[in-house]
C-alpha cells in the first residue's frame, strides 16, 4: 500500500494529464492505481456526503429519478438509491465502475462511464434530482462553465439540482486539484431554466446550493 498522501498524489497524476491539455484523464490513473493498491482516492469518506444527508432528511426522494455526477466511490448514489430513487450514475473512470460494482454487488444503481462535457445526449432534461458533489471544482477553472452548463442541462421541468462543493479562498487562485468554485460559479448554475432556492454555506469551506426547475 502506498504511503504518499492521497491529495498529493493526485495533483502528481493531474499534472500528467493536465500538460497534455486533458483536464480528466487523472481520474482513470487514480482509480486505476487505487485498484492496485498504489493510491489511495481522497476523496473516500466510506459514507454519503454528509451535507447530502443533511439536505435528505425529511425530504421525500421515492418515485423520481436521481442522476449523480461524478460518482466516485459511490456512496452518494447508494444512499439516493437507498432512499427510493432511480438512480444513475456516472464517472469518467471504468476503474471507478469496475471499483463500486464491486463494492456494492446487486445494487439497483444504474452505473455508467460518461463525459461530463462530452455527456450522453439522452441525459438532457432527464432527471428529476441531479446532485453534482466535488465534480466540477476537479477540473481547471477554464473547464467549469461548460461543466457547469452540462450539469444544470440534466435537470428536468419541475426537477432539482443539488450542488455540494468546495469554497474557493480569497486570493490567488488554488494551483488544484481541487479548484474550488466561488460565489459567481455557483451562481451559474442558474440556467436552461434553473432557479436558486437555497444557497448556503452550513460549514466555512462548504458550498451547498439548490436550483429548481421552472
Amino acid at each position: 500500500m502506498t504511503t504518499e498522501d492521497p491529495d498529493e498524489a493526485a495533483r502528481r497524476l493531474a499534472a500528467v494529464s493536465l500538460a497534455a491539455d486533458d483536464p480528466t484523464g487523472w481520474f482513470e490513473r487514480l482509480y486505476a492505481a487505487a485498484a492496485d493498491g498504489a493510491a489511495l482516492v481522497p476523496w473516500d469518506r466510506g459514507a454519503p456526503h454528509p451535507l447530502l444527508v443533511d439536505w435528505a432528511d425529511g425530504r421525500e426522494l421515492g418515485g423520481g429519478s436521481a442522476l449523480v455526477v461524478g460518482f466516485g466511490p459511490g456512496f452518494d448514489a447508494e444512499f439516493l438509491a437507498a432512499r427510493g430513487a432511480t438512480t444513475t450514475a456516472f464517472d469518467i473512470s471504468p476503474s471507478a465502475v469496475a471499483a463500486v460494482r464491486g463494492r456494492f454487488p446487486g445494487s439497483s444503481v444504474d452505473y455508467r462511464t460518461a463525459d461530463l462535457l462530452a455527456p450522453p445526449p439522452e441525459f438532457r432534461q432527464a432527471f428529476d434530482l441531479v446532485l453534482e458533489v466535488m465534480t466540477v471544482q476537479s477540473m481547471p477553472p477554464r473547464y467549469h462553465p461548460p461543466a457547469t452548463a452540462s450539469v444544470a442541462g440534466f435537470v428536468a421541468p419541475g426537477g432539482t439540482l443539488l450542488v455540494i462543493t468546495m469554497v474557493a479562498g480569497d486570493g490567488a487562485a488554488a494551483a488544484g486539484p481541487p479548484w474550488p468554485l466561488t460565489r459567481p460559479e455557483i451562481d451559474a448554475f442558474g440556467k436552461d431554466g434553473l432557479r436558486p432556492v437555497a444557497i448556503e454555506r452550513p460549514e466555512q469551506r462548504w458550498w451547498r446550493a439548490e436550483f429548481r426547475h421552472d
